[in-house]
């Protein structure tokens, strides 16, 4: 896809540094973020540039070909929109080098009528992610000379999708409650393996899409954060931490949530990975000012002067930084769905299990990660952590408790 290694580790490292400060169920997208703390380090000055250097994690000379190049690849990925904007007043003068480095069409007018903007800017915003973000996370104040803004819209059906059953946790936070499971089996053990850690081991199992988004879901022991779970995640995908695939796992508990077991059956079966995982819808809002040292924005957010000389002769400050996310996972499309049973006794005696097969269990009934990974390069689009599954149809009262 033409990304170079320096942006995939930059992007992947943001989304693990990130993930090590997030509290509770979120959903976040450093992909989105980090091509903007790209552009303002090619423009800024001072300390401003140094610490948002470091956050980019390249030198600023490097960090705007960078997120060109960045922007241009995820530009030609299947099943992935992505667009860069600025807009600007009237009056303000643009460094003609920095503005030449952002994609061809990308400014825009900011004409002071803070009502008409904010519903141009949130018309872009939803045209931009097919509606999924509809209002630009951006406050317009009188101050305000400048917004520059990316917006990510990614999707992907399962190459074998799940049917939909209750799934009610025996224990952990989700155990008496009634969710909306998802299960399937597939002959590909290789999909899940459990990587030993430095935090711990942690069980990852690949569900591929077909337009090479695939969604890798990550659970740790019950006493790992989420930050060390979703952090494991990344080095897993860098190969920091390796890991044994469900081919070539032990028999017994072999992981968080999985279980190897020897199966007797009437008639050959080959070894099965048997899933079981909950259908989850998520959005969130993010103030990056408040993580403002991890995103490079401590001294770039302070209005006594100017931070930016490369971008504008005009003294410019970083008043706002938020980011709007959402990401559902689920059975493909619309699901209707009756279930009947049916109970027939054995006749003819008791059948005699002459074959044994191995199934590889995988149980994701409590909080986890996930990572929304390009399978070719590597590169992590979104990443979150689910505390809120959706519940069972008909179960909907019990959901919070």
């Amino acid at each position: 896809m033409g990304i170079s290694d320096p942006a995939i580790k930059a992007v992947n490292g943001l989304t693990a540094r990130w993930a090590g400060a997030i509290r509770g169920g979120t959903v976040f997208s450093a992909a989105g973020v980090w091509p903007l703390l790209a552009f303002l380090a090619d423009g800024a000055g001072g300390a401003a540039r140094a610490e948002l250097e470091e956050a980019v994690g390249l030198s600023a000379g490097e960090a705007a070909s960078a997120a060109r190049e960045l922007l241009g690849a995820m530009g030609r990925m299947r099943g992935l929109d992505c667009a860069l904007g600025l807009w600007t007043k009237r009056t303000l003068e643009l460094r003609e080098a920095w503005e030449a480095g952002l994609p061809a069409g990308a400014h825009g007018v900011l004409t002071g009528d803070a009502v008409g903007d904010q519903e141009a800017l949130d018309a872009w915003a939803a045209k931009r992610t097919g509606g999924l973000v509809e209002r630009m996370p951006v406050e317009l104040r009188e101050d305000t000379e400048m917004v520059l803004a990316s917006a990510l819209g990614m999707r992907t059906d399962w190459l074998r999708p799940f049917r939909e059953v209750p799934l009610r946790p025996r224990s952990g936070p989700w155990g008496d409650r009634t969710l909306l499971g998802l299960h399937r089996e597939s002959a590909l053990l290789d999909r899940v393996g459990v990587a030993d850690t430095r935090n711990g081991p942690v069980t990852e199992l690949r569900v591929l899409g077909n337009t090479a988004i695939d969604v890798h879901l990550l659970l740790g022991e019950e006493d790992m954060t989420p930050g060390q779970v979703l952090g494991a995640g990344v080095d897993i995908l860098a190969g920091r931490s390796p890991v044994v695939q469900g081919d070539r796992l032990p028999h017994g508990d072999a992981g968080p949530g999985l279980r190897v077991e020897k199966e007797r059956r009437t008639r050959p079966r080959p070894p099965t990975l048997d899933v079981t995982t909950v259908s989850y819808g998520m959005a969130a809002h993010h103030d990056l000012l408040e993580l403002h040292g991890l995103f490079g924005l401590t001294t770039a957010q302070d209005t006594d002067h100017g931070h930016f000389p490369g971008i504008s002769g005009f003294p410019l400050a970083v008043g706002s930084a938020e980011q709007g996310v959402t990401a559902g996972f689920g059975p493909l499309g619309f699901r209707a769905a009756a279930v009947t049973s049916f109970g027939l006794a054995a006749a003819g005696g008791i059948p005699e299990l002459r074959f044994v097969t191995t199934t590889v269990r995988a149980r994701f009934d409590r909080p986890f990660g996930f990572l929304a990974v390009h399978r070719h390069s590597r590169l992590v689009l979104a990443a979150g952590w689910v505390t809120r599954p959706a519940p069972m149809p008909g179960f909907e009262e019990f959901a919070d408790r």
